[in-house]
């Protein structure tokens, strides 16, 4: 089983505020939406399937406690609530689908995959997605739609 737990440090970003419009966010919030989530710090723990994240920026900071496979609420990227079912893609992905609790709004997914010493996480709305690639220090072990890679 991939061990996704550690420190993890934004490399690059791809499409952020490309998401944020289509999600229907507004020119001067996804302004400073961009703007703190350039650097957030994200740090994960993992036992098993069950797993803790903590995402923080300058603006906010979100945490959310699941098992793969077990539905579970936390907010979209861009506040709203929704209930989501993480799943393994593959060995080293794990996919989520955000279901809305109120409201309409574009279906919204993400994925975590760890690859080549970096965690990406890929933010996607129907029919598009933007990838981000994320590094940093992963933990026990040395270790980026919405493209953001870690390491």
């Amino acid at each position: 089983m991939p061990n996704f737990a550690g420190t993890w440090k934004m490399r690059s970003s791809e499409n952020f505020d490309e998401l944020l419009k289509a999600l229907g966010v507004n020119a001067m919030l996804r302004k400073v939406a961009v703007a703190a989530a350039s650097k957030p710090h994200v740090e994960i723990r993992q036992d098993g399937d069950q797993f803790y994240i903590k995402t923080s920026t300058t603006v906010r900071t979100t945490e959310i406690n699941f098992k793969v496979g077990e539905g579970f609420e936390e907010e979209t990227v861009d506040g709203r609530k929704c209930r989501s079912l993480a799943t393994w893609e593959n060995e080293n992905k794990i996919h989520c689908t955000q279901t809305l609790l109120e409201g309409d709004g574009p279906k919204t997914y993400w994925t975590r995959e760890l690859a080549n010493d970096e965690l990406i996480l890929v933010r996607s709305w129907a029919p598009e997605s933007s990838p981000q690639s994320l590094e940093g220090a992963v933990l026990p072990h040395p270790e980026s739609g919405t493209l953001l890679a870690l390491h």
